[in-house]
C-alpha cells in the first residue's frame, strides 16, 4: 500500500532526517515550505534514495492561501496519507519583551498556522479510514519558563491541539502522534546557551517512526526527557518562579 508523507517545514532538520528515512524505505514525500529552491533539491535527493513520488509544494503557515493547493494534492492522491509538522519560530525571549508583535508570528507558525492546516486535512484522513499524524511540540510547553515562554505558551496549545485532534481521527482509523523533542541539534538551537544533552535529528526521526509503528500517543525525545520535565513540573511554583531557567 503507498504512503505519503506530507511534512511540514520540511527544510528543518529533523524533518530532512525523517524525509530520508521515509524515502529510503519507498515511502512517497511531499516536502512543504517556504525555500523552492531546497525543497527542490531535496525532492531530487529523496528519489535518489528511493522515494516513489517526491514533490516540493509552498508551504507558508503565515498564508492560508497556500494550504488549499497542498490539500488539493493530498486529495489526489492514492493510498496512505500521513502529515508531520515540524513548523515553529522560536524569537529569543528577549526580543519578543522588547517587540510584543512578534508574539504573533512565533504563535502562528508554532501553534495556529499547523492547526488550521491539519483541521483542513482532517476530512481527507478520515475518508480514507487510515493515516498518522506526527506534531512536532516542545518540552518547552510542559512549562512556562522564564527564558521561552511565548514559545512554550505557543507548544503548548499546539499540544492540546493534537490531543483533541487524536481524540478525533481515532474514530475514524487514523491515529496522532505528539512528539516533545528536548534540545536537537536543529538552527533553531543553534547559538543558544545552556544546550546540554543534545540529540542529532536522526535520532528524533527514528523515535517518530518507532512511535508510529507502535502507535504512541505522546513520546518524549530522547527519552530521558520525559523524567526531565517530570521533574520540572514537580518543582513547587513558589521555588520555580525564582529560578532563572
Amino acid at each position: 500500500m503507498t504512503e505519503t508523507w506530507i511534512l511540514l517545514g520540511a527544510t528543518s532538520s529533523m524533518a530532512r532526517a525523517l524525509a530520508r528515512a521515509v524515502a529510503e524505505r519507498g515511502d512517497s514525500v511531499i516536502l512543504a515550505g517556504r525555500d523552492m529552491a531546497e525543497l527542490e533539491a531535496m525532492a531530487n535527493d529523496a528519489r535518489l534514495r528511493g522515494a516513489k513520488l517526491a514533490e516540493a509544494v509552498l508551504f507558508d503557515a503565515r498564508d492560508p492561501g497556500t494550504f488549499g493547493p497542498l490539500i488539493a494534492r493530498a486529495e489526489a492522491l492514492e493510498g496512505t496519507i500521513n502529515a508531520a509538522v515540524f513548523v515553529g519560530s522560536m524569537p529569543e525571549q528577549a526580543q519578543i519583551d522588547a517587540d510584543p508583535s512578534l508574539v504573533d508570528g512565533t504563535v502562528i507558525d508554532s501553534f495556529t498556522g499547523p492547526a488550521r492546516f491539519l483541521t483542513m486535512l482532517a476530512p481527507v484522513m478520515e475518508s480514507r479510514g487510515k493515516g498518522t499524524v506526527v506534531g512536532v511540540g516542545s518540552v518547552a510547553g510542559d512549562r512556562g519558563r522564564l527564558g521561552n515562554y511565548v514559545y512554550g505558551a505557543a507548544k503548548a496549545g499546539f499540544a492540546t491541539y493534537l490531543s483533541g485532534l487524536r481524540n478525533r481521527l481515532t474514530r475514524s482509523g487514523c491515529h496522532v502522534v505528539t512528539v516533545k523533542p528536548g534540545f536537537v541539534d536543529t538552527a533553531m538551537t543553534w547559538g543558544i546557551e545552556g544546550m546540554f544533552l543534545v540529540a542529532p535529528p536522526e535520532k528524533v526521526a527514528a523515535d517518530i517512526l518507532k512511535a508510529v509503528r507502535k502507535k504512541k500517543n505522546v513520546i518524549y525525545t530522547p527519552f530521558f526527557w520525559r523524567y526531565i520535565m517530570l521533574i520540572i513540573r514537580s518543582v513547587p511554583e513558589p521555588i520555580f518562579k525564582k529560578l532563572s531557567i
